[in-house]
């Protein structure tokens, strides 16, 4: 019990401290794999996987939608 706490605490400082723009499609990914990870056994590798994965997938829908986007545009 005492580590459950002692992880969530230390998730909810690194979140605090993390920029939102930095943090785009991390932290889901991070849920996720962390969860899935600790049922495998090994949950802090399926939480920096699933970071890793979260945010390539925010990276690519970024770029497919600023793709479509006119040059000299700005984005609403």
């Amino acid at each position: 019990m005492k580590r459950i706490v002692l992880g969530a605490a230390m998730v909810l400082s690194a979140l605090s401290l993390s920029s939102t723009a930095e943090a785009k499609g991390c932290i889901k990914g991070a849920v996720v794999g962390g969860v899935a990870g600790h049922m495998a056994g090994h949950g802090v590798a399926g939480a920096a996987a699933g970071c890793a994965i979260g945010r390539h997938r925010a990276n690519k829908a970024d770029r497919r939608n600023n793709a479509g986007q006119q040059p000299g545009q700005t984005a609403q």
